[in-house]
């Protein structure tokens, strides 16, 4: 039987990490991409060389990325699922007092990232009915006032959803994974009453997992109200 192969990006920390640990515990092999190769190399050697390739990546470079895909390609010959999962945040938020330098970066690898990970994989998806996974956000779903970043994850949302129908004609899938806030390294102080990175990669293999007839658009989660 053929291996199933699964491209993650963004895979060298928080959701993309605790991804490529659950997929790979279900005997998916890896491609981690991410810019920084230490820590992917560090994922490769907890799951096994035999199982994963780190292929270090700018998510924001056209070129960067084609290259990056033909390698895995040349390693494993074939891609059945892909992850797009890079993406940042703001530390300044509104549109008043936002930074236009840090909107410059923001779009660079919310939206531009998102495109060239679809872009340069989806041929090879084709050839095998496959299926493109992608993180947008609940931000991404509701109004927030002034949040460029919430914008950046509704072109995320909308981008998801019109890539199922444009996949559909192929008998690919297609998934929007929309959480609500996740503890992930980006904040500078824990949340612990948010979501866990482990919570959003048992979503992913949530919607990877059902039945091929199955085309799970969308998985929605929010942290669980607690008592006070």
């Amino acid at each position: 039987m053929d291996k199933k192969i699964m491209l993650i990006t963004g895979a060298s920390s928080g959701i993309g990490k605790q991804t490529a640990l659950l997929a790979a515990s279900k005997g998916y092999h890896l491609v981690l991409t991410a810019r920084r190769g230490e820590l992917l190399n560090q994922i490769v050697s907890e799951v096994g060389e035999d199982q994963a390739i780190a292929l270090p990546a700018d998510a924001t470079s056209f070129d960067e990325m084609d290259h990056m895909v033909s390698k895995a390609i040349d390693h494993w010959g074939h891609l059945d699922v892909v992850f797009a999962n890079a993406g940042t945040g703001l530390s300044k938020a509104g549109t008043e007092n936002g930074d236009p330098e840090e909107w410059d970066k923001l779009i660079d690898i919310n939206v531009k990232g998102l495109l060239w990970t679809a872009k340069t994989t989806l041929p090879h998806l084709k050839d095998r009915k496959g299926h493109f996974l992608l993180t947008a956000s609940v931000a991404g779903r509701i109004p927030m006032p002034g949040s460029i970043y919430g914008a950046s994850k509704w072109f995320a949302y909308g981008f998801g959803q019109n890539l199922a129908r444009e996949m559909e004609k192929w008998q690919g899938r297609c998934t929007t994974i929309c959480p609500g806030m996740v503890d992930t390294p980006f904040f500078d102080e824990p949340k612990p009453d948010k979501l866990k990175p482990e919570d959003v990669a048992e979503a992913v293999l949530y919607a990877m997992e059902a039945n091929p007839r199955n085309n799970v658009r969308e998985v929605m989660m929010t942290p669980t109200k607690m008592g006070s």
